[in-house]
């Protein structure tokens, strides 16, 4: 009975990781990571230390990673320290504007700070493209991350 339950809100916890890949005020692959740890708990599966603990430090890189794909895609488009560090700015702005924010901010901090740098206008709409095109990779990889999981869940139930 325990096992019935542990299994079911663990597959509730992949299913609300998955939204979070897209809903920025849930964190998606810690919610997701939470579900293979319910799934861990029951007797039908049981995952190895190595496992978990490899599990657990990517999605702590994930989480950590996700801040800065934005300012790495600016960055890689061409963007200059005014643009990067206006993206930042932009990006802990957005946390206030949920959720629309969470996209806007790092694009439009990326803009003005590029012409708070002096650039032109299509320089700075360039380096905004650019951390939008992070945040769109950051986006994929949690995508990616919380899937594998539900592949696991899947796969560790069935086998």
């Amino acid at each position: 009975m325990v096992d019935i339950l542990l299994i079911v809100l663990g597959a509730l916890c992949l299913l609300v990781g998955l939204l979070g890949c897209v809903l920025p005020f849930l964190p998606g692959p810690p919610v997701a990571y939470a579900g293979m740890l319910l799934l861990h708990f029951t007797d039908r599966v049981s995952f190895s230390s190595s496992q978990l603990v490899t599990w657990l430090l990517v999605v702590v890189v994930l989480q950590v990673l996700d801040y800065f794909t934005p300012m790495l895609g600016s960055k890689y488009i061409g963007g200059s320290k005014w643009g990067s560090w206006g993206c930042v700015v932009g990006t802990v702005v957005g946390l206030f504007f949920l959720p629309f924010g969470i996209i806007a901010g790092p694009f439009l901090g990326a803009v003005i700070g590029e012409l708070l740098g002096k650039k032109e206008i299509g320089e700075a709409l360039r380096s905004g493209i650019g951390s939008f095109l992070g945040f769109l990779v950051g986006t994929l990889l949690k995508f990616v991350l919380c899937f594998y999981f539900c592949y696991q869940f899947i796969a560790g139930l069935v086998g």
